[in-house]
């Protein structure tokens, strides 16, 4: 019999669910440098307690401590029915960055080091100027802006021509024909940069190459042979190209290089193509040699007590590494004085008992803030220490990469967890985002993560340095006759990584290399 209705069931479950505090520290540790300085900044403007200060002409001085209440009298209020247990000496000791731990926002001189960005104007912007100088009709300028607007980020116009006629029918009430949009797409297509505007690859390179060919002696013959023989051009049929044009081979050479030599990609990326993203590496890894050891060691130390950085070394044969992190972004930080000395006049104060319960509202708010401050600058701190322990355990497992630039081993996100005695998820969040910068160049965190291929000799390797093995055999091969994925595998076998074909092929892939048609050169 089937039992239908409602019923009641008392069900028992274990959940781990992370504290406030723990949440804020996982948001922190997940934040690179620049971005943690912007939340900083946040929590800076949302709990007054919380204050930035410049150690040289701010420090908190004697005077204020003269004024000090007693820990007696900050420990309880003076009829003694509420007790108040505020440790300020404590929250000083454990809230205020002093210079070993973070770096002054201002220099010596008092003078803010941040300039605002130049301004560049975009390439869609200097275009609608150059539009403004052709000598068009009101319809013109319509379909001009029309056209610009429709411009992909690599400059191209891949709208179709009817859509544009029936926008400004519909918008200004204006009939215009495709033709007409034609005629104005092909002016725009002469300003600078030549080839906006192009509707493919094609047009784009011979409305340069007609361009060139008042002066450029090769221009005329090649704009032939992109004009009439695309298609032999695109699959580097080379011998059907020099018999269709009559054309030597070093001739055609010259006519190939020419091409390469124009502009694919006319816009660049037309929206906001100019903005570059800098990256600000978080570490600085340096190998230093024993005879140079005691006066570098030094130089980073006194940066370090200067607040410059936070360093670390690693010992190993022949030096030491010198990691450091930048804390340059983490502006000096400490519980605001003012706040102090309120919660003492708060204590002297005998008003009335009317008052007693704004009075208690207010002690409760600074108590709030002071736990919530001290909260944040733990997490700051941890998320510190985390950053460094897990860079140390990265060099200490890559040595060789570290001191050469070459020999990345394999390593996993487990390999550091199981190392720091953290979570696998914790890890994944310090490497997120994070750049260091070597003598070999900025690396993120994540490019020394990699699987391990065995090598005939039985060393496991990264399958990064079979790329870049392969990488290397490319460019030297033969580009008459490239080699194909077959060819590169046993290439790769003989100098002992034995990988499958599909690999190779895969690795090519990833790494944007052609397949060997597309590779064929003169």
């Amino acid at each position: 019999m089937i039992r239908t209705g409602q019923f009641i069931q008392q069900k028992q479950t274990q959940q781990q669910k992370l504290s406030p505090q723990q949440l804020q520290y996982v948001q922190l540790l997940q934040l690179p440098g620049l971005a943690l300085e912007q939340r900083i900044k946040e929590e800076i403007e949302v709990n007054p307690v919380l204050e930035e200060f410049n150690l040289d002409a701010d420090r908190f001085g004697s005077d204020d401590l003269d004024h000090a209440a007693s820990e007696e009298d900050l420990n309880s209020d003076k009829d003694g029915s509420d007790k108040q247990e505020l440790d300020w000496e404590g929250y000083y000791r454990n809230t205020e960055f002093e210079s070993d731990m973070s770096h002054r926002s201002y220099d010596r001189n008092g003078e803010f080091s941040e300039l605002p960005s130049p301004y560049y104007e975009s390439i869609l912007e200097n275009l609608e100027s150059q539009v403004n100088l052709l000598d068009l009709t009101d319809e013109e300028h319509l379909i001009a802006e029309q056209i610009l607007g429709s411009l992909d980020e690599d400059g191209y116009f891949r709208r179709d021509p009817d859509a544009v006629a029936d926008n400004i029918a519909f918008n200004h009430g204006i009939m215009i024909t495709t033709e007409l949009v034609d005629q104005v797409r092909k002016k725009i297509q002469r300003l600078d940069p030549i080839g906006i505007a192009s509707l493919n690859l094609r047009e784009c390179l011979l409305v340069q190459l007609d361009v060139l060919r008042s002066y450029h002696p090769l221009a005329a013959s090649t704009y032939l042979m992109i004009e009439k023989e695309w298609t032999a051009f695109e699959k580097k049929q080379y011998p059907r190209l020099m018999q269709r044009l009559s054309v030597a081979e070093s001739e055609l050479k010259e006519m190939i290089e020419l091409v390469r030599s124009l502009n694919p990609k006319p816009g660049g990326g037309v929206s906001d193509l100019e903005v570059v993203e800098y990256v600000d590496a978080d570490f600085e890894v340096h190998f230093i040699p024993f005879q140079d050891l005691h006066e570098e060691v030094s130089e980073v130390w006194r940066r370090t007590a200067q607040g410059d950085t936070i360093a670390a070394t690693v010992p190993v044969d022949l030096g030491e590494f010198v990691i450091k992190l930048n804390a340059r972004h983490i502006p000096m930080l400490r519980i605001s004085p003012r706040y102090r000395k309120l919660w003492e006049e708060m204590k002297g104060s005998t008003k009335m008992s009317s008052e007693s319960a704004q009075k208690k509202q207010t002690q409760n708010f600074i108590r709030e803030k002071l736990e919530s401050a001290q909260w944040f600058l733990d997490s700051i701190r941890q998320r510190q220490q985390t950053l460094l322990n897990t860079m140390k355990t990265i060099v200490e497992l890559q040595p060789e990469f570290f001191r050469s630039g070459n020999g990345l081993r394999p390593m996993i996100l487990k390999d550091i967890a199981s190392r720091i005695k953290m979570d696998i998820s914790t890890i994944s969040r310090v490497v997120n985002g994070k750049y260091v910068q070597t003598p070999f160049g900025v690396f993120e965190l994540k490019y020394f993560f990699s699987e391990g291929i065995e090598t005939e000799s039985g060393e496991e390797v990264s399958n990064r340095e079979i790329k870049l093995a392969l990488s290397r055999i490319i460019d030297n091969e033969d580009k008459r006759n490239p080699l194909s994925d077959s060819a590169l595998q046993k290439e790769l076998e003989d100098v002992g990584y034995k990988v499958a074909r599909r690999t190779v092929s895969k690795y090519r892939e990833m790494l944007q290399i052609p397949v060997a048609r597309l590779r064929r050169g003169i």
